[in-house]
């Protein structure tokens, strides 16, 4: 790092910072990975896994709910939107939130009415009550997506930041899998068509977990910093380095209550509006943010949501007549096929550092539709794809893993290390809102297409989606090597 003429610190061109806050961000960025960090990334990933269990449970859920409440198709495309459409709203107004009120705040905010809205779900008994709780549970998620996201990134060292973001996204096919555990324990326990009712309870009880742990986690020393409160930045700090306390305070005394600015946005705008998003020098990095994770999560929720109707569609577990039984089948196959989600992401882990995000990015997109055509090929064989069942599994298996160690990871990392510490959340907030939107649309549209044109077109769609997801995310790619977060508002100014 140079000192500059005026005694800044050069970060990168264009980016001079005081020269304590280099010093603090630097101490940030080559600290040794410690149990502090892993203890926050695991109260981070909370959001994450309820993530993908509150979408495992309400596929589960959902035959179970049609037989005691007698849902309409419409109903239903409804259910299963409101979970995402609700994350819409989440994802949008928690970024924003988080870059004015701080992390920790929504942190907490968030799993609070995630505990409220799934006990709403447990107790809902009618379709419009059960739709509204699984929305509320929908917005709790999708504010902790941008949050999460943004913690990790300002808080894991430089050269573990990408493994443990994606660890953070990881963890939605873990909790896709502890909800099949989940379910086949409470179908054993109590297998009566209202046991649906204890998937949302346990769903409760794992959110209140998190909700309590993370009183305890610090605040991001980055966002304080930022905020100029140095101090409290310093204090969070220590937690990781104990043993430079004394050298840390000094600095946060020379500091006061100056801010660390290192972004593209006049110095003087320390709560940059939204529509910064779209100023010349974030817009090619907003819309390579959001339109791909749109595509993405179009295919990913679509197909995930209702991997459980799929393979219902396809015959498996047609041979019980007993729903109990089916639930249970379909649970099994559903949770096999969602642990090859969870390889894709340990095969991400490694990947997304050793070649790229963008890289990955569109060799994940290609998979996905190598899957989806799998699965259309079993769908036309003669016999159908009751025939084919090996294909069936090959399909889907190709699906999440290319997707898992591709688009998954990387457009959750992305934003968060595209966009400036005062506009980290808005933008990962902004991003998860439109990648929910088209969650929304898959969801709403898949059993609607399914209904009209059967399985095949369904495909033919996932097909269509992965092709453009791979399209946009080369038209609008950005250089993205591996440095700190500082650093990368750099890029383009030089």
């Amino acid at each position: 790092m140079a000192e500059t003429a005026n005694h800044g610190t050069r970060l990168a061109p264009g980016i001079v910072v005081h020269p304590d806050h280099a010093s603090l961000i630097q101490l940030l960025d080559q600290a040794p990975l410690r149990l502090p960090h892993y203890l926050a990334w695991l109260l981070s990933s909370g959001g994450t896994l309820l993530d993908g269990l509150s979408v495992f449970m309400l596929g589960m859920a959902v035959p179970l709910v049609q037989r005691e409440m007698a849902f309409t198709p419409w109903q239903l495309a409804f259910l299963g939107a409101g979970l995402v459409a609700g994350a819409v709203l989440g994802a949008s107004g928690g970024g924003r939130l988080a870059d004015r009120i701080g992390r920790k705040a929504v942190f907490l905010l968030d799993m609070f009415l995630l505990v409220l809205a799934a006990l709403g779900a447990a107790l809902a008994w009618t379709p419009t009550l059960l739709i509204l709780a699984q929305t509320l549970v929908g917005v709790a998620i999708g504010m902790d997506f941008p949050v999460s996201s943004s913690y990790v990134a300002e808080t894991m060292p430089q050269r573990a930041r990408g493994r443990m973001m994606v660890a953070t996204i990881a963890s939605q096919s873990v909790g896709m899998i502890l909800a099949a555990f989940v379910v086949l324990s409470l179908l054993h326990l109590h297998a009566a068509a209202d046991v649906w009712r204890l998937f949302f309870v346990a769903e409760a009880v794992l959110a209140a977990f998190f909700l309590i742990a993370r009183l305890h986690l610090d605040e991001s020393p980055r966002w304080l910093m930022s905020q100029g409160r140095n101090r409290e930045a310093v204090h969070a700090i220590m937690r990781i380095l104990p043993e430079d306390r004394q050298i840390l305070e000094t600095m946060a005394t020379r500091l006061a209550d100056t801010r660390l600015h290192a972004a593209r946005i006049p110095r003087d705008d320390q709560r940059p509006p939204f529509s910064a998003l779209f100023a010349k020098a974030y817009r090619r990095r907003t819309l390579l943010s959001a339109v791909p994770w749109f595509l993405m999560d179009m295919a990913t929720y679509g197909v995930g949501m209702f991997t459980a109707v799929l393979l219902a569609a396809m015959h498996l577990g047609s041979g019980s007549g007993d729903l109990a039984a089916r639930t249970r089948a379909l649970t099994l196959g559903s949770g096999f096929i969602d642990l090859f989600l969870l390889l894709g992401f340990l095969l991400g882990i490694w990947a997304v550092v050793r070649f790229g995000r963008i890289r990955m990015q569109l060799l994940g997109f290609g998979g996905m539709a190598l899957g989806m055509s799998v699965l259309l090929l079993a769908s036309i064989l003669p016999g159908g794809p009751g025939a084919h069942m090996v294909l069936v599994f090959i399909g889907f298996i190709v699906f999440n893993l290319c997707m898992n160690m591709g688009p998954n990871s990387t457009t959750y990392v992305l934003p968060a290390e595209l966009f400036p510490t005062q506009l980290r959340g808005t933008g990962s907030g902004f991003a998860a809102a439109v990648a929910k939107g088209g969650a929304t649309l898959g969801v709403f549209l898949l059993p609607i297409v399914q209904a009209q044109v059967g399985v095949s077109g369904v495909l033919v769609l996932m097909i269509a989606v992965s092709v453009l997801g791979l399209s946009t995310t080369w038209i609008f790619r950005v250089e993205d090597g591996e440095k700190s977060l500082e650093a990368h508002q750099a890029q383009d100014l030089a």
